[in-house]
């Protein structure tokens, strides 16, 4: 048997077993799921907090929808520019198949204290689709200069990016190297990677780099072939949408109503998107970039039951930027910035303070 057929096998093989763990494990945690349900005190507050929105035209036409918390006490009337004595602008760029909502914690600790800057990725929340060609790494790096350029086009500033997001002010910082030295004052990288992620360990630790990199972008490429039926098992309320947050995403036992609201950002996030983008997640490489943000105050946030962008990456990124430091927020997964907003506000405000 060749090597590409025995890849091709296992590939299948692995899917097969994959959805098999997934709908077992779905019948054995149904009465568990109903349970934290019923404890749900819901989500809507986690969608409550919203500025007048601003729409960002990116370099290929794509619109992305942002929104701007100027700084004064917030009394729910519109405000006037920041001025320039009010510190920096914090741009928040959130992560894969999330939204800007996901930043609830941090938006509502530091509002009328920070100008802030929210904006949903292309294809992801109120922003337009891309195309396919599009849909990279690089294009999340111009993405975000064209905000910037648009909506803080002066002063200094301070980049927060959570997962996709920190690699996409990896890629502003690599491609736009003397706005990033002249402007950005600080740059907080949560859970996220500058390269070397195999997405496939999420399903199976033990399965060899060289079998998951090939099959993974392959099964999921097969699965976008019939994106309905997909977004049909992932939709909003499913019992498979709730157990799959609250397993990769948390890594403790948090409240029922952050799993909800999780998992109605992730099934709001068509799975045609989530194909689009998700092969650049395996070649996304940007450890040229750390040298430039390590010349930073800088800080990397990360829980060390992250399955998605292990504890790992984030201890790589500390020893490739001496100096930085590493904040690792025990216990926690993925979704560090609902599961531990304390910790991570605080070293946030910190980082502004430094900036």
């Amino acid at each position: 048997m060749s090597r590409r057929s025995l890849l091709l096998r296992t590939a299948g093989g692995i899917g097969a077993a994959a959805m098999a763990a997934v709908a077992t494990g779905v019948v054995v945690e149904r009465r568990v799921v109903r349970k934290r349900r019923a404890g749900s005190l819901g989500v809507a507050r986690f969608t409550s907090l919203r500025s007048e929105p601003v729409m960002v035209k990116a370099d290929d036409g794509v619109m992305l929808h942002a929104e701007v918390d100027e700084v004064a006490p917030y009394d729910g009337l519109p405000t006037g520019p920041a001025e320039p004595d009010q510190g920096p602008t914090l741009v928040f760029v959130h992560g894969y198949s999330l939204n800007l909502d996901c930043w609830y914690f941090q938006r509502d600790a530091f509002r009328g204290k920070h100008r802030m800057v929210f904006f949903d990725q292309r294809s992801h929340g109120r922003s337009e689709r891309s195309s396919l060609e599009n849909a990279t790494i690089e294009q999340l790096g111009d993405d975000l200069r064209a905000v910037i350029d648009q909506v803080a086009p002066e002063g200094p500033l301070v980049l927060v990016g959570h997962s996709m997001g920190g690699m996409s002010i990896m890629a502003f910082a690599e491609a736009y190297p003397q706005l990033f030295d002249e402007r950005v004052r600080a740059v907080a990288l949560v859970s996220t990677t500058a390269g070397e992620l195999h997405p496939h360990r999420i399903l199976g630790k033990l399965l060899p780099d060289p079998v998951g990199d090939y099959a993974a972008p392959r099964l999921i490429s097969a699965l976008a072939q019939a994106p309905e039926l997909v977004d049909s098992a992932r939709r909003r309320g499913s019992n498979i949408g709730f157990v799959v947050a609250d397993t990769f995403a948390f890594g403790k036992d948090v409240p029922a109503e952050l799993v909800e609201f999780l998992d109605e950002m992730l099934a709001a996030t068509p799975f045609e998107v989530l194909a689009q983008f998700f092969p650049g997640l395996s070649r996304h490489d940007k450890f040229a970039a750390l040298s430039r943000i390590a010349a930073k105050p800088a800080v990397v946030i990360c829980g060390t039951a992250d399955r998605l962008t292990p504890i790992s990456h984030s201890r790589t990124l500390v020893r490739l930027m001496p100096g930085i430091e590493l904040v690792e927020s025990p216990g926690s997964g993925h979704m560090v910035i609902l599961e531990d907003p304390d910790r991570v506000n605080a070293e946030l405000e910190r980082l502004v303070s430094e900036a």
